[in-house]
């Protein structure tokens, strides 16, 4: 027994060592268990399939990919890319993402000063931007769309058309919201219905598929 508990200190030891030197080849890859990276710490690859991923504030990594678990970024944070199927995710203020943010099931929400370069896209679950930057467009099937004000948003936004055959508990439209002085760049595309609400101070793209709502005040009535 005091030889395993010696060994798991040990092993802990190695790891935290890791961390602080700032191991960009330290990849985590588990099955059962979450992953936590402290702050400022540098890894690699970060996988796991039931399990939530946490990286801490100024901290970097290459990739964080979960199935079944969130992902939460800290403040400051560098990341290639994150992807999950079950479970929402946060990039904290300040956060880059060097390519895609991609969700199945999962909310997806973006702080301010968190910045994107490519695509934000899921099929269930709401996306929301505060005073944030995706440079590769947005996309969705069922869930509501919010991009906040002073959001920016490049390379246009589709909601694409929902071919489940299951449905749970009423199903509505998705509500998209262009806030005030948040600018879309590129076509707006619906391939179903959706309560679109523009403010009149954001720029947008070309819609097609829906009508937009004005609204003048900081958000659209509910």
């Amino acid at each position: 027994m005091q030889r395993l508990a010696l060994i798991a200190i040990s092993a802990a030891l190695s790891i935290g060592t890791a961390f602080a030197a700032g191991n960009a080849d330290l990849d985590i890859d588990k099955v059962n268990g979450s992953i936590h990276v402290p702050d400022n710490a540098t890894v690699g690859k970060l996988s796991t399939v039931n399990g939530s991923i946490h990286v801490g504030d100024g901290a970097h990594a290459a990739s964080a990919t979960t199935v079944n678990g969130s992902i939460h970024l800290g403040t400051n944070a560098t990341i290639d890319a994150l992807d999950t199927v079950n479970g929402g995710i946060h990039v904290g203020a300040g956060t880059k993402i060097a390519r895609t943010i991609e969700a199945v099931n999962g909310s997806i929400t973006l702080a301010t000063g968190a910045d994107v370069a490519g695509k934000v896209s899921n099929v269930n679950g709401g996306i929301a931007l505060t005073a944030a930057h995706v440079g590769g467009g947005i996309e969705t099937t069922s869930g509501d769309i919010d991009v906040g004000a002073n959001s920016r948003v490049e390379g246009g936004m589709l909601v694409n058309k929902d071919n489940s055959w299951f449905r749970f508990g009423v199903s509505r439209d998705p509500r998209v919201i262009i806030g005030p002085h948040a600018i879309v760049k590129g076509d707006l595309v619906f391939k179903r219905a959706v309560q679109l609400y523009v403010s009149d101070s954001a720029t947008i793209g070309k819609i097609d598929g829906a009508k937009a709502i004005p609204f003048s005040s900081d958000k659209p009535p509910q």
